[in-house]
C-alpha cells in the first residue's frame, strides 16, 4: 500500500471552481482498480502553534492505493486526461508526496 499527498496550488479566487471539476472525477477514481481512498482536503485554522499558515489557494488531496502500479494506472486514465485538461487554467502547480507505511 502507498499514500500519496497531493498539493494543488490553485489560481487566486479560484479553489471553488476547482473543487466543483475535481468532484466530478471522484466517484470514478474511486471505482479505479486499486483505489483504497481518494478526497479532497483544505486547511483548516487550529490555532496549533506547530501548524502551518493556512493557505487559501491550496487543496490537498489525500489518496491511498493498493501499489504503484495503481497509482501509475490512475495517472494516465481517460477520466483523468480529460479532468487535467479541464483544471489546466485553474492550477498554477502541483507536487506530490508518495510514501510507504513503515
Amino acid at each position: 500500500m502507498i499514500y500519496v499527498i497531493a498539493t494543488v496550488d490553485v489560481v487566486d479566487g479560484k479553489r471553488s471552481d476547482f473543487l466543483e471539476e475535481f468532484r466530478k472525477v471522484v466517484p470514478q477514481v474511486r471505482k479505479e482498480a486499486g483505489c483504497i481512498e481518494y478526497g479532497p482536503t483544505m486547511d483548516v485554522n487550529t490555532g496549533i502553534p506547530a501548524q502551518q499558515p493556512v493557505r487559501d489557494n491550496v487543496v490537498t488531496i489525500m489518496e491511498k492505493w493498493e501499489s504503484i502500479e495503481a497509482l501509475q494506472a490512475h495517472l494516465t486514465a481517460p477520466h483523468m486526461t480529460t479532468y487535467f485538461t479541464k483544471v489546466k487554467d485553474l492550477v498554477v502547480g502541483t507536487k506530490i508526496e508518495i510514501l510507504r507505511p513503515v
